[in-house]
């Protein structure tokens, strides 16, 4: 599903400040892994996330998305195959629209927009039922702005809203760092749930020792832009929070 060949990315090249993020990194994810990327500040794990989104075009390497080379691509360009939560819960949403209307039009998110973008009743059903999984009582607020929720009242939203439109892969790029715990325990369990039930690939970077251990069926450590420990299932499955936390001693 993900073919990540080769890849460097060296910010400010040429300049005193230069930093290389990623370092030849190779990485294969099949279709509907679920892995968990954790590593210390500055060890390229968000960067290696961010290659992968397109958030910028990497020095040197491939990558290729099922089956198509996306490397000169830029991240909207890739929102074909992929959809994303942000770290920061006010990214994922449009402030001043209604959570109906933020939600359509994340349900047109890879489709051509024209004037004549309506919201049905079936619609309206469709969101109220998927809001209402996350047991906050919002789906009874579809028409509040979003800029009027709090930010775990909004990440959840654009965690479901990730999925309206097809996606085979859902990028998590610590989304809930800027969480209480209630919120980040909702957040992550809804997302392990659509990740199950929509057979999605995934990718969660995290620093929550817990989360790394809780979600996933595979783990990679990242070090200096480089990786030095990648776990498939059957090792995961045995490690405790303990085990990680002694990886960056």
């Amino acid at each position: 599903m993900i073919e990540v060949n080769n890849i460097s990315k060296t910010f400010n090249k040429g300049e005193a400040t230069a930093v290389k993020a990623l370092s030849n990194i190779y990485i294969d994810i099949n279709a509907n892994e679920f892995v968990v990327i954790v590593g210390s500040n500055g060890s390229g794990k968000s960067t290696l996330l961010n290659s992968i989104a397109g958030s910028f075009i990497c020095d040197e390497g491939t990558i290729i998305i099922d089956g198509s080379d996306v490397t000169k691509l830029q991240d909207y360009q890739r929102t074909k195959w992929l959809s994303r939560v942000f770290q920061n819960p006010l990214q994922g949403t449009a402030p001043a629209l209604s959570i109906i209307d933020n939600f359509r039009l994340a349900a047109l998110r890879t489709q051509s927009k024209s004037m004549k973008i309506g919201v049905s009743d079936t619609f309206i059903s469709k969101v109220k039922d998927r809001i209402a999984t996350l047991d906050m009582g919002l789906e009874d607020k579809i028409n509040q702005p979003v800029g009027s929720l709090s930010g775990g009242q909004r990440q959840a939203l654009t965690l479901l809203m990730s999925v309206m439109d097809e996606s085979k892969i859902l990028l998590l790029d610590e989304p809930t760092a800027a969480l209480d715990p209630k919120s980040a325990a909702t957040v992550m369990l809804t997302a392990d749930k659509l990740i199950k039930q929509l057979n999605l690939t995934a990718i969660l970077v995290t620093h929550n020792l817990k989360e790394a251990i809780s979600f996933g069926n595979r783990i990679i450590q990242m070090s200096e832009g480089t990786i030095i420990k990648d776990l498939k299932k059957e090792v995961k499955e045995k490690l405790g929070v303990n085990d990680i936390f002694e990886w960056f001693q």
